[in-house]
């Protein structure tokens, strides 16, 4: 996919980035992983592409590496957080609201409230790293041949393949569906996978092999009945109530902003995104509904930021690392970009995405 979108629009280091952004965006709906999508298959892509430019870690870093690096790592996380299944704490943030708020967040809506602002950020937020950090490669003649080739290399759709885009868009279709045949995303998921295991795409020992989706499976499950456990008690609610008293009285459109930006801004303490969701999701949730703001507007936009919060270090998600330790940029680097980033998706996810939601009647 990636190659694909390389091959037919990149022109220039910017709609070059705009193609791994692409590619990612693309994935993300059917791989729920910050830390598989960005550093299993895009990190791979984008290295292989900035090498084709000649640019490598070191003095030729600047040359298309880089910029290119920051890109696709800041899609990664922005692709999380527009799909319910792009991210593996996405669905835990959802039992916390059907629990916290009382909401439903299914497929369709929470694109719904996504699309929009999520579009704009991964159109903006590359212009940002350019002026930040500036590609000096005029010429990419050299990349889109790059992708040509490998194109070429990976030959023609095989049988096992076409299985796999039948089934992914069917299971696809079945959790954009699901307000209408009241099927669990879940059961949906399910039964792509035995699809796939019957068609011969998958065997078991593959997916015995899959370690890092038992170890998710296995600890999900006690973090979810933690959190029930907490919330049933009411040591949610009171923590919730202590810690922001200060805000009483104070009207919804004012006090919610807050709770997002003190939401976003605290993951500088966490290295793990589904950490951050299971420690401050229920709380701020709580604390987003006693002060008035509206149940639906205040389970996603926290949903929202429980991904784009990503972007402000180098250890603040699984797929971080992997980009940062390619040893194109400097700490001092990724952490002002990072920052610069935060505030332009905060005045957009709060500015242009509180007015798109108002257009969809959410508030």
């Amino acid at each position: 996919m990636a190659y694909y979108f390389i091959h037919r629009f990149g022109r220039s280091p910017l709609t070059l980035g705009y193609s791994l952004a692409a590619a990612d965006v693309v994935l993300a709906p059917f791989v729920p992983s910050d830390t598989a999508r960005g550093g299993g298959i895009m990190f791979p892509v984008t290295r292989s592409v900035a090498q084709a430019a000649g640019s490598e870690p070191g003095p030729t870093a600047d040359r298309l590496g880089a910029f290119l690096v920051l890109v696709s790592f800041h899609a990664t996380y922005t692709a999380s957080g527009m799909f319910l299944t792009g991210m593996a704490a996405n669905p835990l943030i959802a039992e916390f609201a059907a629990k916290g708020a009382h909401v439903e967040l299914t497929w369709g809506r929470w694109l719904a409230g996504s699309i929009v602002p999520g579009l704009l950020t991964l159109t903006l937020v590359p212009r940002l790293i350019r002026r930040v950090v500036t590609p000096t490669i005029a010429d990419i003649g050299l990349v889109r041949a790059h992708a040509r080739d490998e194109l070429a290399a990976l030959g023609p759709v095989r049988g096992a393949e076409r299985w796999l885009v039948i089934v992914m868009l069917g299971v696809m279709t079945g959790w954009v569906t699901s307000p209408l045949h009241g099927l669990h995303n879940t059961v949906v998921a399910l039964t792509g996978v035995c699809v796939l295991l019957l068609a011969g795409v998958l065997t078991w020992d593959d997916l015995l092999s899959e370690r890092r989706a038992w170890d998710a499976l296995i600890w999900f499950a006690p973090l979810l009945m933690m959190a029930d456990a907490l919330n049933e008690a009411g040591v949610i609610k009171v923590l919730s109530a202590a810690f922001f008293a200060g805000l009483a009285g104070w009207p919804w459109l004012a006090a919610f902003p807050l709770l997002a930006v003190a939401y976003l801004y605290l993951h500088y303490g966490f290295a793990s995104m589904t950490a951050h969701v299971t420690a401050l999701y229920p709380s701020f949730i709580a604390a987003a509904v006693l002060v008035g703001a509206p149940p639906l507007v205040a389970a996603l936009v926290l949903a929202y930021f429980s991904n784009l919060d990503a972007c402000l270090t180098h250890y603040g998600t699984g797929s971080a690392p992997v980009f940062f330790g390619a040893g194109y940029l400097s700490q001092g680097t990724w952490w002002k970009v990072g920052f610069l980033v935060s505030v332009l998706n905060l005045g957009i996810w709060l500015g242009v995405g509180m007015a798109w939601w108002k257009v969809l009647g959410w508030w």
